[in-house]
């Protein structure tokens, strides 16, 4: 038996922006994009033992200049 999964259109026009290993920069950017109407979203692909890896901030793809612009300062 082959299990297949299809990845929804939306979920291609999403990239990644930024990367974090601080929780609250994270945060802090997530939430300047979204006070200034962008949509993001944060992704924790870090390891769960040893916390190596990054948070990695998630825009639409249209918004990709914007929101580097607005999160530049992190």
């Amino acid at each position: 038996m082959r299990l297949t999964f299809q990845v929804p259109a939306m979920e291609n026009e999403w990239v990644a922006i930024a990367g974090f290993t601080d929780d609250i920069r994270s945060q802090i950017a997530v939430e300047r994009l979204l006070t200034n109407g962008v949509d993001a979203v944060a992704v924790d692909k870090r390891d769960s033992i040893y916390r190596i890896g990054e948070i990695e901030i998630f825009v639409h793809r249209d918004n990709v200049l914007i929101a580097k612009e607005i999160i530049k300062d992190l």
